[in-house]
């Protein structure tokens, strides 16, 4: 069963400017879904949707089978969703520490740790650790939250190629341990390939593409 599903969604802006329509998808624990497409697309609106930050203009979102909109968007924010923004979006004047702490009743030690901060790096202001480091923590949070469903918006967007790689490598791990789900949204073709299931918009709908580099595993 998913755990999260949306169907005959669509969106448009004032109720004129479409950005998608009637699209469909549904998402497991244990996977990671790459939604992939061009600057412009509605990548970005899409996450928002299925985060509960905005209300689609037609379709359902189901989380475990249930109407967000019937629980209310707040609670789903609050309980189901945790999320990733390429600009991190860690509290500056916090330390890593500090950070995965407002997301979670567990010790963050652990999770700072598998996501390779020492523990020099934990108790450093956040401003102080590299880009690659600050996209560590905002991952650390997500992961740390008892939320089941990770978003990811461009989580790798301003990092170096060798780096991005290497946190894609430790979500991928993470959130089947963990048994998470976890929506990234991208335009890169090479964090796509690292996901279980590659979903592209273009033009307003919404297709399934075969992940090759998956398949030859």
């Amino acid at each position: 069963m998913s755990i999260l599903s949306f169907s005959n969604l669509s969106y448009s802006y004032d109720k004129k400017k479409n950005v998608f329509s009637n699209i469909s998808a549904e998402m497991e624990l244990g996977k990671i879904y790459a939604i992939l497409g061009q600057s412009g697309c509605g990548k970005t609106t899409l996450l928002s949707l299925l985060g509960g930050l905005d209300s689609a203009t037609k379709g359902k979102i189901l989380f475990n089978g249930e109407d967000i909109m019937e629980k209310g968007l707040a609670n789903h924010r609050r309980n189901h969703v945790s999320f990733v923004f390429q600009a991190y979006n860690l509290i500056d004047y916090m330390t890593p520490l500090e950070n995965v702490k407002l997301t979670s009743k567990l010790p963050p030690e652990p999770i700072l740790e598998k996501m390779g901060l020492t523990k020099e790096e934990m108790k450093r202001n956040v401003l102080q650790l590299s880009g690659g480091q600050q996209q560590r923590v905002a991952i650390a949070r997500a992961l740390a939250s008892e939320a089941p469903v990770i978003l990811a918006d461009e989580p790798t967007g301003n990092l170096d190629e060798d780096t991005a790689m290497s946190i894609m490598q430790i979500l991928e791990n993470n959130v089947r341990q963990m048994n998470k789900c976890a929506i990234i949204v991208t335009h890169s073709n090479e964090i796509a390939k690292r996901a279980d299931v590659i979903l592209q918009l273009k033009r307003g709908t919404l297709q399934k593409i075969e992940n090759q580099k998956k398949n030859d595993k």
